[in-house]
């Protein structure tokens, strides 16, 4: 009982050690995307609602949707490389494990500010598809599922940075990516 107790508190000591290392870059990205979705809000809203369902508009929010997508690779490049690392797949193959160990320690300092990146352009690419109009086709309901099983990310995200998270980060992140993908590639 001892032994479990004094486990958790680690943990949770743990925990906050990363966020008071990831703090500065978090509140930067926090910034940095609040700048950017208030700069394509006030863009689209500001452009004339006749051109709301031209070509040059949907290529606008598309394009919202292809910077996501880069983004998000990056976001899910951390899980990647943290089950090569666990599985032990590049352990006989030196420079590729510490290769893989470089890459994984960026990817996990990262994380963070460019899921939170990722959400705002994500934002605008919802907001731009609302105002082109949608249609109930395969792409926009796939789509509309991916925006719902994000909204549950970040705040599970939140509970997992306190120590409080079961597992519903992970869950609910690869849920979402299934759908992602789905959207994105079909």
């Amino acid at each position: 009982m001892a032994q479990e107790r004094s486990a958790a508190i680690f943990g949770k000591q743990m925990m906050n050690t990363f966020w008071v290392k990831d703090r500065k870059w978090v509140i930067l990205s926090l910034g940095i995307t609040l700048l950017i979705v208030l700069y394509g809000v006030w863009t689209m809203f500001h452009t004339p609602s006749s051109q709301w369902h031209d070509r040059a508009f949907k290529g606008l929010y598309k394009n919202y949707g292809s910077q996501a997508r880069i983004l998000l690779f990056a976001v899910l490049a951390y899980y990647v490389l943290k089950t090569i690392i666990q599985r032990r797949w590049v352990e006989q193959w030196l420079i590729l494990k510490r290769s893989s160990i470089t890459l994984l320690r960026i990817t996990r300092k990262f994380h963070t500010p460019i899921a939170i990146l990722a959400i705002g352009v994500i934002f605008l690419h919802i907001v731009g598809a609302f105002l082109y109009g949608i249609k109930l086709d395969f792409a926009n309901i796939s789509g509309l599922l991916a925006g719902l099983a994000l909204l549950p990310v970040p705040i599970a995200g939140v509970f997992r940075s306190r120590g409080l998270d079961r597992k519903w980060h992970l869950r609910l992140g690869l849920i979402f990516a299934v759908l992602f993908l789905i959207h994105a590639f079909l």
